[in-house]
């Protein structure tokens, strides 16, 4: 039974140039672990909060994976072996029900009366 996560890999910068060999070894990962990816999305290269490996940007790359629960310790393990990403990041996706507006508070009449005539026998 396959679970749908959400992977994202951040890839050496210098791999800016030619970033689809990468993503097709991140792919491949994800295939030999018996996986598939459901929705990929290259969000380009951006500057870091904080250096990686001395690294002040990286390539972040956007994965939407099925794949079996009991495959993913093998596929993050292969993941963080792999030389062109500095750090990755799988977690679970649930899809998010629409959910109602909130709903703003009502101001009664009586609250702000109440209030001032507190003030008032103090």
């Amino acid at each position: 039974m396959h679970k749908n996560y959400e992977l994202v890999v951040l890839l050496h910068p210098d791999l800016e140039i030619d970033v689809e060999t990468p993503i097709a070894k991140v792919e491949g990962l994800v295939e030999a672990a018996g996986g598939r990816i459901t929705k990929k999305d290259n969000w380009g290269k951006k500057r870091l909060a904080y250096k990686i490996s001395k690294q002040d940007f990286a390539v972040y790359v956007y994965f939407e994976i099925a794949i079996d629960p009991t495959k993913v310790r093998d596929l993050e393990n292969t993941i963080l072996i792999t030389e062109e990403v500095l750090r990755h990041i799988l977690v679970t996706h649930e899809e998010v029900a629409a959910r109602p507006a909130k709903k703003e508070p009502r101001v009664s009449d009586a609250k702000p009366e109440a209030a001032v005539a507190a003030v008032e026998t103090k």
